[in-house]
């Protein structure tokens, strides 16, 4: 299990919303590239970054700042996973080429999974689902508009089209650090183990990994404590310092063992 410190950039800026509310909107700073430096010296194995902008209108401006993110913590060992905007296989390209470890698609996976395989098929093992929902309903377009399907409809084509991982956003607790949807998300780890087992032919992992909602550290203990999940994403509470990077980490790093 990884702990994944979050950067989500909007006009070159670290930023974070609140319920995937573009009008509410903090900016944390304006050198993300040092933020994702100062993750990686306090040990963070992953980055997960999100570029809000690409995710919005479909244009990509962030995407030489996610290059220099993954150039500056390659040399401590630090991947980086990164979504927002990726539509075609042309844009999971661009972001691979610029030393992005793993790609996360989201609205263009969820609306077209044959996208999904195309790009496990050129690269094995480096795609991700992006599943963002209220209350399980799947949002698209920056969390703008509605997908009429549930997470849970969603999990078999998903694996079937070679998804490695799937990063499951509740934007309801999306940035309020008011703790994560444990129960929701244990039964999704189950779903997808379910349906892994009904496939014989998915012999790679698939990891749930969580995001929105956290806190604090119990809430990074309790998530840690889910049995088969497989990552776990903070933002605002490491950023407003109600959370300690080091001190999450080493839970998380107990639960593997």
């Amino acid at each position: 299990m990884d702990l994944l410190p979050a950067i989500d950039l909007r006009g070159g800026l670290c930023v974070r919303l609140l319920e995937g509310d573009f009008a509410a909107e903090t900016v944390y700073g304006d050198d993300p590239v040092g933020v994702a430096a100062a993750f990686a010296s306090a040990g963070a194995r992953w980055i997960h970054v999100v570029d809000l902008d690409a995710a919005r209108t479909g244009e990509a401006p962030n995407r030489p700042v996610i290059a220099a993110i993954a150039q500056a913590v390659r040399p401590a060992g630090v991947s980086v996973q990164a979504g927002g905007g990726v539509r075609s296989v042309g844009d999971a390209g661009e972001l691979l080429d610029a030393g992005v470890s793993r790609v996360v698609v989201g609205t263009a996976g969820v609306e077209r999974p044959s996208l999904i395989a195309d790009i496990n098929r050129r690269w094995p093992g480096r795609v991700a689902l992006g599943l963002d929902h209220r209350r399980g309903e799947v949002r698209l377009r920056g969390w703008t508009q509605s997908a009429g399907v549930t997470l849970e409809d969603l999990v078999p084509g998903a694996l079937e089209a070679g998804a490695c991982a799937l990063i499951v956003t509740d934007i309801s607790r999306d940035g309020t650090m008011a703790g994560p949807d444990v129960e929701g998300l244990a039964s999704l780890v189950e779903l997808v183990a379910r349906n892994r087992q009904r496939t014989s032919d998915l012999a790679a992992p698939v990891s749930v990994i969580a995001s929105g909602g956290v806190g604090s550290l119990g809430d990074v203990a309790a998530l840690a404590a889910i049995p088969g999940l497989g990552g776990i994403i903070a933002g605002r509470a490491l950023y407003e310092k109600r959370l300690d990077l080091g001190a999450a980490l080493a839970v998380v790093a107990g639960v593997s063992r």
